[in-house]
Order: C-alpha cells, then sequence, then structure tokens
C-alpha cells in the first residue's frame, strides 16, 4: 500500500475510534461522570497542589534552582495524569460487563476494581512519563503513547504492574501511530481546556486554592473519561488484532472492531 493510502487508511481508522468514543460517552454518560467524581475530586487536590508550587520563592543556589524548575514543570506537567490509567481500569470493567448493555452500578464496580494494582500502576505510569518529559520531550511523550492501555490490561487480563506495562508496550507498538493520534491529540485537547477553565475559575472565583481545586476536578471529571474510553477502544482492538479474539465492548451503538478498522 502507497504511503497516501497507508495515510488515508489511518485517518479513516483514528476518526472511527473518536465516533465511537463520542457514542459510548453519549450512551453512558451519567455512570461516566458519576466514577468521574468518586475518582477525581480527591485527586483535585493533588494537581491543584503541584500547581501551587513557586520555585522562583525559593532560596535556592542557582543550579540547584535550575534542577527544581525542571522537576517542578515536570511534576505540573505530568499529575494531570494521575488518576487516568486508574479511570482507564475502571471504565474497562464497564466496558465490558457481561450482564446487559447498560454500565453496572458502581457497587459491583467497587467490589471487583483492583485498586491497589492500579494506583501502583498510576504512580509508576507518571513517574516514568515524568522521567522522560524531563530528560528529554520525544521519550516522554513516547512512554506515555507505549504504556497508555495498561490500565486496560489490569482489569481486562488480570496483569500485573509490570505486566500491565509490558502488555501495553507490545500491544502499541503493533499499530503505533493508531493509539499516537488518538491518545496525543486528547490529552493536549484536555490540558488546553483545563488551563482555559483554571484561568476562567481564578477570574470568577479569585487566584485560591479553592478555584484551582475546583477547576481541575470538574475539568477531569469531564475530559478524563475521553482518555480513558479511548484506552478501552484500542486495547480491545489490539488485543483482537493480535490474538484473533479478545474481551467485547458492550457499549450501546459499538460494535467490537467497528470503529477502528482494520491495522494499517
Amino acid at each position: 500500500m502507497d504511503l497516501p493510502r497507508r495515510l488515508g487508511a489511518l485517518a479513516g481508522r483514528v476518526g472511527g475510534t473518536y465516533a465511537g468514543i463520542a457514542r459510548i460517552y453519549r450512551d453512558w454518560w451519567g455512570a461516566i461522570l458519576l466514577l468521574g467524581i468518586v475518582v477525581f475530586v480527591p485527586l483535585g487536590l493533588i494537581d491543584a497542589a503541584a500547581n501551587q508550587i513557586d520555585v522562583e520563592s525559593l532560596n535556592l543556589d542557582s543550579g540547584i534552582k535550575v534542577f527544581a524548575l525542571v522537576t517542578a514543570a515536570g511534576l505540573v506537567t505530568t499529575t494531570g495524569l494521575l488518576g487516568e490509567v486508574f479511570f482507564a481500569g475502571a471504565i474497562s470493567l464497564s466496558l465490558t460487563h457481561p450482564e446487559g448493555d447498560r454500565p453496572p452500578p458502581l457497587s459491583h464496580l467497587a467490589r471487583r476494581i483492583k485498586y491497589w494494582r492500579l494506583i501502583r500502576l498510576d504512580i509508576a505510569y507518571v513517574v516514568i512519563v515524568a522521567v522522560g518529559l524531563i530528560l528529554l520531550v520525544v521519550p516522554g511523550v513516547a512512554a506515555f503513547v507505549l504504556l497508555g492501555l495498561s490500565g486496560p490490561a489490569v482489569e481486562l487480563e488480570h496483569r500485573t504492574v509490570r505486566g500491565a506495562l509490558a502488555r501495553s508496550y507490545r500491544l502499541v507498538r503493533s499499530d503505533f501511530w493508531l493509539v499516537f493520534w488518538v491518545l496525543v491529540p486528547i490529552e493536549i485537547a484536555g490540558d488546553v481546556l483545563g488551563d482555559v477553565a483554571e484561568r476562567q475559575a481564578h477570574h470568577l472565583l479569585g487566584e485560591s486554592f479553592f478555584s484551582t481545586w475546583l477547576s481541575e476536578s470538574v475539568t477531569n471529571i469531564l475530559l478524563s473519561p475521553v482518555f480513558a474510553i479511548a484506552a478501552v477502544l484500542l486495547a480491545t482492538r489490539l488485543i483482537a488484532a493480535l490474538e484473533g479474539s479478545g474481551p467485547r465492548i458492550r457499549s450501546l451503538g459499538v460494535r467490537q472492531g467497528e470503529e477502528l478498522g482494520a491495522p494499517a
């Protein structure tokens, strides 16, 4: 297949993935947002605290201050990822719930979520991406993409933290550019909209910890489900492509594999 046709096929599969995300969000928005409130209101405190870091006000030597500035920038950039892998794992249980075509109740999810495994995975993911961004941007972006499907691997395939990271790497490597052009624009758009929301909150409520917490929580509740749904759709499609079968999406209006097409 020549390059224009390959690019056209890739664009079609990326667009189909976004369409699938939109349909799932539309069909399950109530349950998704409720789960988002449970996850991201507490994590909004961490995001808000990271955004309050002011290294310039610290009395540090110049060399240490430069390192602290770079580290703080990495922390502020990556704390927004906290909860996304955990949330993707939780959403995996909802989208592949075998009983009926509606999301299971929170009580069902509460009994089944692998809390500590997903929390450790979430922290490991954020640290790896942060180190990559601090050292050089490209490794950080590559880590973000290659390990972005690790949350679904925990819940869909019952893998350990290390096993989930390795599984995500293998899955994404099989169709890297599809995952890249789905996850990276979603993350960039989320960051931009989060910044806009934070400025608006500060304009209306003043420069305060509360306004930062409120804006971080609301934007995460509304936007992080997009990343989570994308991760589950991509993971199930790539598992099926590599192994011939796998977990099936139960969402209304989305048939397994329909939204992603064939690998490029």
